[in-house]
């Protein structure tokens, strides 16, 4: 595709054509192409090519998978033939090429805005045929009722000497609509085309799990991770490393004469934070030593894959040590958010009868990496992160997908969260938010490949090609942010102050003229 050159041509079947957009004239029908990503585009070639008279369009696609995706694509193709009929074929890759993509098939046949044939998706199979018989003669119905007169320059005919039908056609049945039932995000995480007979086999034969404790672990952690691994048959190791930690700080106080401590224990933050991180990175070392050994150490040939956990809500703000146990040869959900996660484990409750996940979704999320009070955990991952894991995943999408600065950032989330915080909380959210990302934005250039589910991926390696190095001060950006809070301080106590002098009837009318301070304040 390209310009419209009238001194080249091409030699195709004895007939001369021009280079350029162009479309195939069947004995009974015309038939045009457009490409994956024009589909999407909101100048999409079928528009001119169905007021031109186009009744067939294809579309030999390479759209990959993210979650939620798929009724996107069977809207664009269904809106496609609704506005102006016709016949849309929708064809799409499947598998994975190498890349952290996935591609989930989806083929589909549309008419008139009505999905009649559709393939399967997360299919294994190699290749899957989808067929439909349609009429033409319902785009030309559906077309003389919708659609006029429309002054477009028309696509060049290319003329061919075949047709898409016969005379003996006349009496075949059509195919009717189609109600797609679409996936869940949690379905679409567990990849339902695919569930074995025997759970207990396959984790057995695949999966081995290990419990890294430290003096810093509790008891129940340790329990629940023994009962999830009992109940889906996994090969479960339970280790301590504090002989590790202890030798690795032992190293560094026989060359400085110092031993760090933890905060609790008198410690700066300084030290608090390193001690955290070196449990965090030997369980790292230790995970590819068992990867490496332990399949030798049973007599038996091979070794193993080292998974990673880390989530996209962690990875956009770096709530993870560099290099520590998030570091890994594959992270199979670190393109899925902490939300879609659990409710993907209550889903597991609910499909698989996981009743293990029930203690782990009630549990409280924690790094477990600061002492213990009384054996209690008094270290949670969202009092670290300064906001929720619901409150991160809007901030999220705010910052990846709908491009927002700090700035900009705040003046949508004191509108979206006025029921539950003030202006001051939202700001001090945004900063906060904003101070972690980039500071840690950084991490992301080596964060374990992960499979892309997520479009507010921070994965940099195709998705988010910010830079990686930020004045973490945002001066500018804060200084507007404290302005704005300041309006609004004023504009509240201007209200109060007036409610305290006004009778009833007065402020009754006041609030006429000023309703959006009582709107936002109110």
């Amino acid at each position: 595709f390209g310009p419209f050159f009238h001194t080249n041509s091409l030699q195709i079947w004895k007939t001369t054509v021009a280079f350029g957009d162009g479309v195939l004239s069947t004995k009974d029908t015309c038939i045009g192409s457009e490409i994956c990503a024009e589909l999407w585009n909101p100048r999409s070639p079928h528009v001119d090519m169905g007021l031109d008279g186009i009744e067939i369009f294809t579309n030999s696609s390479a759209s990959y998978h993210e979650l939620r995706k798929a009724d996107h694509r069977v809207n664009l193709v269904k809106s496609a033939t609704t506005k102006s009929g016709g016949i849309y074929l929708f064809a799409n890759q499947k598998g994975c090429d190498g890349d952290r993509l996935y591609y989930d098939g989806c083929a589909m046949i549309a008419i008139n805005g009505d999905i009649v044939a559709r393939g399967a998706q997360f299919s294994l199979k190699d290749v899957e045929v989808v067929t439909a018989t349609l009429d033409l003669e319902d785009v030309r119905s559906y077309r003389g009722e919708r659609c006029h007169p429309h002054m477009h320059k028309p696509y060049q005919r290319i003329k061919t000497d075949f047709s898409l039908s016969d005379c003996d056609d006349r009496c075949l049945p059509t195919h009717q609509p189609v109600e797609w039932i679409f996936h869940t995000p949690e379905e679409e995480i567990s990849d339902s085309s695919y569930r074995p007979e025997d759970p207990h086999e396959l984790c057995g034969r695949l999966f081995t799990t290990c419990y890294m404790a430290s003096e810093n672990s509790s008891e129940d952690t340790r329990n629940r991770a023994k009962d999830l691994a009992a109940q889906i048959g996994s090969n479960h190791l339970n280790i301590n490393i504090d002989l590790a930690v202890k030798g690795i700080l032992g190293i560094f106080s026989m060359v400085t004469g110092k031993w760090p401590q933890f905060r609790a224990n008198g410690g700066s933050a300084r030290e608090n934070l390193a001690l955290q991180n070196v449990q965090a990175r030997i369980r790292m070392i230790l995970a590819y030593l068992f990867a490496q050994l332990y399949l030798w150490a049973q007599g038996k040939p091979g070794g193993l894959l080292v998974l990673g956990s880390a989530n996209v809500d962690e990875s956009l703000t770096g709530y993870f040590t560099k290099y520590d146990c998030s570091s890994a040869d594959i992270n199979p959900i670190g393109g899925v958010s902490k939300m879609d996660l659990k409710c993907f484990l209550q889903y597991c409750v609910k499909r698989f009868h996981l009743t293990a996940l029930i203690s782990i979704l009630d549990a409280p999320p924690t790094a477990e990496l600061e002492p213990l009070t009384d054996g209690k955990i008094v270290q949670t991952d969202e009092a670290d992160m300064g906001m929720t894991y619901s409150e991160l995943s809007v901030i999220g999408r705010l910052r990846k997908i709908s491009k927002c600065g700090p700035y900009s950032m705040f003046c949508k989330l004191i509108h979206s969260w006025k029921e539950t915080f003030t202006p001051s909380q939202v700001a001090t959210k945004v900063k906060h938010f904003f101070r972690m990302y980039s500071i840690n934005r950084h991490k992301m250039t080596t964060v374990t490949p992960s499979y892309h589910a997520e479009n507010y991926s921070p994965d940099d390696n195709r998705f988010d090609l910010r830079p990686f190095l930020y004045n973490t001060q945002w001066h500018w950006q804060f200084r507007c942010i404290d302005n704005e809070v300041s309006s609004f301080t004023e504009q509240c106590d201007f209200i109060r102050l007036y409610y305290t002098s006004f009778t009833i009837e007065t402020l009754h009318k006041y609030c006429t003229h000023t309703h959006t301070y009582i709107y936002i304040y109110g």
